[in-house]
Parts: C-alpha cells; sequence; structure tokens
C-alpha cells in the first residue's frame, strides 16, 4: 500500500503512468485502424448489405493473423527497448559485449 500512496505524491509518476496509459490506447487505435484497412481490402471484394460465410471467414482469419503478428513484432519491440535501456544504465551485457 505504500507503493501506491507513494505514486500518488509522486507527480512524476502520475505524469509517466498517463502517458503510458496513453500511449497504449493509441497502439490500440493503430492496431485496429491498420487491421480494418488491411482486412477489408483484402477480404471485402464487393461491399454489400451483408457479409459473406466466406468474407466473415476471411476476416476473422486475417484479424487473427494481423493481431498475432502484432503482438509478436510488439514483444520484440518492448524487449528491445528494455535491452537498450539496461545497457543506458551502466550495463554493458544489453550492448551484446
Amino acid at each position: 500500500m505504500d507503493t501506491s500512496l507513494s505514486s500518488f505524491a509522486d507527480p512524476k509518476a502520475q505524469i509517466m503512468n498517463q502517458i503510458r496509459q496513453e500511449a497504449a490506447v493509441n497502439n490500440a487505435r493503430a492496431l485496429i485502424t491498420k487491421l480494418n484497412a488491411h482486412c477489408f481490402d483484402k477480404c471485402i471484394l464487393s461491399p454489400g448489405t451483408s457479409l459473406s460465410k466466406r468474407e466473415e471467414g476471411c476476416l476473422s482469419a486475417c484479424m487473427e493473423k494481423y493481431m498475432a503478428t502484432w503482438n509478436a513484432v510488439s514483444r520484440v519491440y518492448i524487449a528491445q527497448v528494455q535491452k537498450q535501456a539496461g545497457a543506458a544504465n551502466g550495463g554493458m551485457d544489453g550492448m551484446g559485449i
């Protein structure tokens, strides 16, 4: 409980948390926007009032693949950022030396 109280008292921590939350929301928006554009263009050849079974299946598979790829890239990116942050904090192990 002391850690939560200290984060409320620390304006820098509050700002950093807010920035992280806003970045997460922006990343989610970007994912949805790209996913919609990519999968719609790939799967919907002639837009109509409803989706065919083929279009539904294509959209489902496309979204699953796109999100799995997004998650894999995000994990690698986060690992690289953490590795670089460790190197910047004085550790030579993050530099592959």
